[in-house]
């Protein structure tokens, strides 16, 4: 009972000699901590970690180090750039027996936060926000991204002016002939006649992902999502009232916008980032199709 166990990994030799790109796991549940500027939560994750293996005849690498190594990152420490940095030159050294000089890892996490109504006091709700972040160390580069979506809702501008024109040959039709009208009766009209024809608008995704700085104290989630939602102007809402549904319409009138529109507002917002890249897509109403819009490049 106190031999030694077998283990085949480093014993045996691999039947075809060949190094590999990445070999590790995907999908481990792990608790992580995120801490922004005043938030301050352990959200579930999934994992993917993995290492290179560059050597022909080693059969296999070791799987429970990466696991072992990977559960440091639920002992309530804050996620930043820095801390998976140490985290992926630990995945190498626990692999120097296999010549390991890479290592990568994948966090999918969903940020959880409370929103405010927009109109009405003392009422909010909870919205999630899926995060992806990469890290990766290659050959003693480091780079990691962080990916947010933010749900929106966006309105046609070709529909609301066919709708406008509608309303106006309509307003017309009554009183193209009258040669005042009083505001009583144009407003009247209006309430009854004014959703004659109404623009086409759709829950949107937004998917944006920026560069973050290796010695970045935290990965500044809530502040990219903060300022993509500024950008389009119409972030989908939790809990609402009347009241809220009404200043939501209008945020949604105010801000009319093509695929094309939403992509080139978020860009224009990110200036301050790393290589951002953005990419839209209205799942539209009037189609059984989506309208997508992806950013050159930086």
């Amino acid at each position: 009972m106190n031999a030694p166990l077998p283990d085949v990994s480093l014993t045996d030799i691999a039947p075809t000699l060949r190094p590999l790109q990445w070999v590790g796991m995907q999908s481990i549940d792990i608790p992580v901590t995120l801490e922004e500027v005043g938030y301050r939560r352990e959200l579930h994750a999934r994992a993917d970690v993995q290492v290179n293996l560059p050597t022909p005849h080693i059969k296999g690498i070791h799987m429970s180090r990466l696991y072992q190594l990977l559960d440091k990152l639920s002992h309530g420490m804050a996620l930043s750039p820095a801390r998976l940095h140490e985290l992926l030159e630990a995945m190498i050294d626990s692999h120097h027996d296999c010549h390991t000089q890479s290592a990568r890892l994948r966090l999918n996490v969903d940020l959880l936060v409370r929103r405010p109504a927009l109109v009405t006091q003392g009422l909010s709700g909870w919205k999630s926000y899926p995060l992806r972040i990469d890290a990766e160390l290659i050959d003693g580069t480091f780079h990691c991204q962080l990916r947010v979506r933010v749900d929106y809702s966006s309105t046609c501008p070709c529909s609301a002016a066919l709708s406008r024109q509608l309303i106006a040959n309509a307003f017309l039709q009554e009183f193209g002939r009258t040669a005042q009208v009083e505001p009583s009766v144009v407003a009247s009209w209006l309430q009854q006649f004014a959703s004659l024809a109404t623009p086409h608008s759709q829950r949107s995704e937004a998917e944006v992902t920026v560069s973050l700085p290796s010695d970045a104290e935290m990965l500044g989630a809530l502040k990219l999502i903060e300022c993509i939602e500024h950008a389009v102007g119409t972030p989908v809402q939790t809990a609402v009232k009347r009241a809220d549904e009404q200043e939501f319409a209008a945020l949604n009138g105010q801000n009319l916008m093509f695929v094309e529109d939403a992509a080139r507002r978020i860009e224009a917002a990110l200036f301050a980032y790393t290589e951002p890249q953005v990419h839209v897509r209205h799942l539209e109403s009037l189609h059984p199709h989506d309208a997508v819009a992806w950013t050159m490049p930086a």
